[in-house]
């Protein structure tokens, strides 16, 4: 992969759960940009910029022993620590929840135009524990059950969103298997 980056960038996904036997292997990348082919005899040159992402604490793991200490300060040059959906703003999580249903809008035929305001409201007060990845599927899905509609209604939602009472609502709506 480094080699198919090469004049680009490579990025790493969860650089956190690298196994410690790579990591070795990416300092040496990082430090001498110099790699060898599995099976080579000879080192080659490497132009790739990398930029590594995880949703640990490299820190803690360093204290653990489970990540290489001079990786973790190789890795951190210019940290960019990026807040998950929960600790956003509503105008943050609305941004971003309304680009992704944009986004899927071209992806899904016959999709809805909008999301009604109810169902906003629910996707909106959503905590989010999967962060983006998780919206997005939950519009992903929303828009496809609601194909020929003019909005995404709360019946097209996932059950945890029907459930869930709106805002000055606290009455509990059972729901049956139908």
């Amino acid at each position: 992969m480094v080699e198919i980056a090469a004049g680009g960038t490579m990025f790493l996904e969860e650089v956190a759960d690298l196994p410690a036997e790579l990591q070795p292997r990416l300092l040496r990348l990082l430090e001498t940009r110099t790699f060898r082919r599995v099976g080579g005899t000879k080192e080659l040159a490497s132009d790739v910029r990398v930029i590594a992402a995880t949703a640990h604490d490299l820190g803690a793991l360093v204290d653990a022993g489970s990540f290489r200490e001079d990786l973790a300060y190789r890795l951190n040059v210019t940290p960019l620590t990026l807040p998950p959906l929960r600790d956003r703003p509503r105008e943050d999580r609305l941004s971003v929840l309304l680009s992704l249903v944009n986004e899927l809008q071209r992806e899904v035929s016959g999709a809805p135009a909008a999301v009604g305001p109810e169902s906003l409201e629910r996707l909106l007060l959503h905590s989010w524990p999967g962060n983006v990845r998780e919206m997005r599927n939950v519009l992903e899905r929303a828009l496809i059950l609601a194909r020929g509609q003019p909005a995404v209604g709360v019946e097209h939602l996932p059950g945890e969103f029907r459930a869930r009472p709106g805002p000055g609502d606290r009455r509990h709506t059972p729901m049956t298997l139908d």
